[in-house]
Order: structure tokens, then sequence, then C-alpha cells
């Protein structure tokens, strides 16, 4: 592995002790394997877990008609990392370098032991998980990215494979030398940018997020055909929560999330008042974290699948996706979140991505590091995004509606904007205008005593929240005033002309029996990510009641 990994290569790549081995030996069977035979390739899905018990096992990643070294396997160590738990297409190829015997694991066994074997699980999960993330240092992956840092197109694509833990190589075209020759290759022009040479093969220009996760297989061990307990639309901290606790109580579990798992929070660049994390978590790490421990478990996650109509007439429920699918469950979970609000600002839409964005991850940083950027809103997302890029030697202006920050921001955060110089805060602001034609070029904003046209290349849009509730409409589906979901004792008479049973709503129950409400969409719920996971895994125990019913 490269340099920043080598000294974790123990807990990479630990070697088990003949009693962990006795533990493993019931879930699988021995195997000889001569030397050059590959054991898995890349682009397998649904492989086994194998251990060495003697011999070498080489793991490289082929790229290019190229093999890049990554480990020697001696007696003791195993194979696999965070795609095995999936059933994704594995990323790199194993041969047996010394001929030997391997301890091969299914899919279901290895799951049984990560859910039954508490010390071994805790081996196995840590080696995949610094795996995974040697492999993203690596940009050791299946998918090479060509593009422009003033491509939105570009920022999308890059930001649904790094939010969903995909590695993969970029090159842009105004940087690198080497672009033109791929280019060439595959018959592409500048114009074409951003494209996505997927598996070294399959070329992709500009393609959505559901283009690309079928084409890089991130769904590919996902059925949409089997009735679930369970669907969870979103994978947020509530969703997300929801399925750990669903499938770790038996639950046959389904999340579909339109992007990647964290939601809004998966964006924050740190979160320091959740509760178990005294230095902070970022909200990429938190959402890591929750998808593989979910996954530990058995729940599915179907990545780039939008709901956009529930049908809940008849049982089990059914809810369609984007693209002529559906997928059917006996109780639904809506955890879809909501969105910033988006300011009524001409050219608003042309500029998205191209200095005007939503979350302030590494990756906007990277593209406005050192330079002049306004932060609008006052809530706790905000000042993260304030804090952070002014770590990143940019000069923040925050914009306030209001005559500060102390109603809507933790104490915490305030204290580091006040005692950061290079952090502004205007209240009373709001933005007025914007101009550019391919990027933002300048913005104008208004304050209590003066207009002013700022030469400002990047905006954070973080002010409001406009819920995902569209597609429940034609189910009757209750919704309040502003479209969240209303629940539990929120609902009144008037809200429930069908109701068909005898008892009230539960708590987080919306006015359809049997589907539920949690998190940011839900009417009145406490925008915050401990309570989000609190209502997710409260979801699970009312689940229950009402399958038993």
């Amino acid at each position: 592995m490269s340099e920043p990994y080598i000294e974790r290569r123990s807990e990479m790549f630990p070697a088990l002790n003949p009693a962990q081995l006795d533990r493993l030996a019931r879930f699988g069977h021995r195997r000889s394997v001569p030397a050059g035979e590959i054991v898995f390739d890349q682009g397998d899905a649904r492989g086994c877990f194998y251990v060495v018990l003697s011999g070498a096992l080489q793991v490289v990643h082929p790229a290019d008609g190229r093999e890049d070294p990554i480990a020697l396997l001696s007696a003791g160590e195993f194979t696999g990392e965070i795609n095995l738990l999936s059933g994704r297409r594995t990323l790199v190829r194993t041969r047996m370098h010394m001929s030997g015997e391997l301890l091969e694991l299914p899919l279901e066994g290895l799951r049984k032991v990560v859910q039954g074997d508490a010390d071994l699980s805790e081996i196995f999960l840590r080696a995949f998980v610094l795996r995974r993330l040697a492999l993203i240092g690596k940009t050791a992956g299946d998918a090479v990215v060509i593009g422009s840092s003033h491509s939105a197109g570009t920022l999308r694509i890059r930001e649904f494979l790094t939010r969903n833990g995909h590695p993969h190589a970029y090159l842009d075209v105004e940087r690198d030398s080497t672009v033109q020759a791929l280019l060439d290759r595959f018959a592409l022009r500048v114009e074409d940018v951003p494209v996505v040479i997927c598996a070294y093969t399959k070329v992709l220009k500009n393609p959505t997020n559901e283009e690309l996760a079928d084409c890089l297989g991130l769904n590919a061990s996902v059925d949409l055909s089997d009735v679930r307990d369970l669907l969870v639309v979103g994978a947020g901290p509530a969703g997300l929560a929801a399925a750990v606790y669903g499938a770790s109580e038996g639950l046959k579990v389904l999340v579909v999330e339109t992007s990647a798992p964290g939601g809004q929070a998966g964006s924050s660049s740190r979160i320091e008042n959740y509760l178990g994390f005294p230095t902070g978590i970022a909200g990429a790490q938190l959402a890591g974290r929750a998808f593989t421990q979910a996954e530990k478990f058995g729940a599915e996650v179907a990545i780039a699948r939008s709901a956009v109509r529930l049908r809940c007439a008849r049982r089990p429920f059914v809810v369609e996706l984007a693209g002529e699918r559906e997928v059917k469950a006996r109780a639904v979970v809506i955890a879809t979140g909501a969105q910033y609000r988006k300011l009524p600002l001409e050219g608003l839409s042309r500029l998205e991505g191209s200095g005007i964005y939503y979350g302030a991850t590494p990756m906007e940083a990277k593209l406005c590091e050192g330079q002049e950027v306004i932060v609008v809103g006052g809530g706790n997302s905000a000042g993260q995004a304030a804090v952070f890029l002014a770590g990143k030697g940019c000069r923040v202006h925050v914009l306030v509606r209001g005559p500060g920050l102390a109603d809507s921001m933790s104490r915490y955060l305030i204290q580091r904007i006040e005692e950061s110089p290079a952090v502004t805060v205007h209240p009373r602001t709001v933005v007025k205008e914007i101009a550019g034609q391919d990027a933002l070029e300048k913005v104008r904003v208004e304050g209590p005593d003066k207009s002013q046209w700022m030469p400002v290349r990047h905006l954070f849009l973080m002010t409001g929240a406009e819920p995902h509730t569209a597609w429940l409409r034609d189910c009757g589906v209750a919704l309040d005033d502003k479209g969240f979901v209303k629940t539990g004792q929120d609902l009144r008479p008037e809200d429930l002309p069908r109701w068909p049973l005898q008892r009230s709503p539960w708590l987080l129950e919306t006015s359809v029996p049997g589907v539920f409400a949690v998190g940011d969409v839900r009417s009145g719920s406490i925008k915050r990510v401990a309570s989000a996971v609190g209502e997710g895994s409260t979801s699970v125990h009312l689940v229950h009641r009402f399958l038993a019913e």
C-alpha cells in the first residue's frame, strides 16, 4: 500500500491466530490452489472471503493493462474490503503467488461471523474500512473521470463518487498533460467533458448518477422484486439508523437513496456536538460508518434510486422509483430529509456547481482555497462551513437575514466564528443578484446601510429547508403548510379521513397506518443529527408493533 498506510499495515492485513481460524472453519471449506491461479478478478460480484492457510496470495490493482501491487498475503491473512459486505463488484485481482491452501467462506458465512463473533467482526470491519481508504488514497478503483474544475457536471460526478466512497482517478483537461492521449484513444473531444471511463472500457458522457451507479455495479446485488419487511426511503442519519436497528432485529430491510449515504449531514465538514465524538467527526465519516454498520447486519442499500410515488391503497405498499422500477414492503419509513431553499435569483440554476454550492466539502474547499467566499445562512451547517472554509485560507463573509447568530447556531460555532479573523458576519444582509455567464463572477448584497457588488466567485447557500415530499401526495400522507410530514399527535381529525384503525396514529406514524416519518422531513422535528438518529431507531420499534397487528 501507499506510504500513508504503511504504519497501519498490521490493522489492514492482520494475521488470524489458530483459535480464530478454528472459529471460522465451520462457516467455509478448505481449498487447494496452485500457483498462478486467479482466485477472483476485478469486476467479480458476490465473491467469497478467503483466508490463507498456507502458501501466499498476491493482491494487485489491474489498471489499463498493468498490475499495481497492493499486498502479498501469507498464512492467517485474509482478503476483502467494504465491497465484499454489500456484494458489489471487487476492485482488485487476487492471484495465488505460491501454491497452498485457502479457507473459502461465502458471503452468507462471512455475514454470520461479523454478526455473531464480536472479536472477528472488529478485526474484519477495521481491515475492510482501512483497505477501502487506502484504495481511495491510491485512486485504485475501476473508473476514470475526465473533467474540468469549471464544470458543474464534473463536480457533481466527483461528489457522487467521493460520497459513495468509490475510488476513482481524476484527470483535469486544463492541468493534466496526459489527458489528450486518453481523449484520442476513446475518440473524445474536450467539449465532451465530463466523461467517465467505466471499468476501463465503457465511456459515459456526463452521465446521470443513476447511469453511473449502474455502470459501476453499485446496486448489482439488490433484487428489487423481493418484498421487504421494511423499506426506508432516504439514507441520511435517520434512515441509516432505521436500517441498522431494523436489520439487527431481524427485519428484511432495503434502503433507497437518491444520491449517497449521509444526506445533508454527510456534507458537513465537521460535527462537533454529536454524542461520543469529543473531537468531532466529519459528516462523510459518520455516514460511512453507519452505512458499513447497516450492511454488517444485512440491510441492503440501493444507491441513485429516487422515489417518485407511494402507492398505499393495498398491502404491501409499493414505492415507484425513477426509471420505471418499483419495490414492495410491509412497512415504510420516510427519511427523505430536506434540501436548502433555493434563493429567487436570476441565473441561479445555470451557475449551480460553477460557483454556487449547497455544501462545503473538501472538494468545494479545494476550488475556492485562499479566495473570498460568501456563506448565506445562520444555522449550524452554515457555521460549520464558515469555520471549515476559513481553515482552508478563505476570507469568509457570513450573511444572516436576522440580527445575528445566537437564535439559530450552537454556541461553540459562534465562538469559533467570533475568534476567527478570517470570518466576518453581516447581520440583516441578503443576496439580491448574481452575475456570471459560465461561472459566478460577482454577487450583489444588500444590508441595512448599503447595497454593493462583491467580486466573489464562490457562494454557499445554506438557508431554510424544503422537504422532499412531492412523491407522497398521491397516497394521501398528510403534510403541514410547509410540506413537511405530519405524524402522531400533530395529526388532526381532518388529516385522517380514511384512517381505518380503532387506535390513533402512533408517535412518528403518518396519516397512513404502517408509514412512518423520521428526521428532517417530519413536521416539528429537531434539526440535529442526534435527534434524527433517535427517531430512526424509535421508528423500528413502531414498525415491529405494526407488523404484529
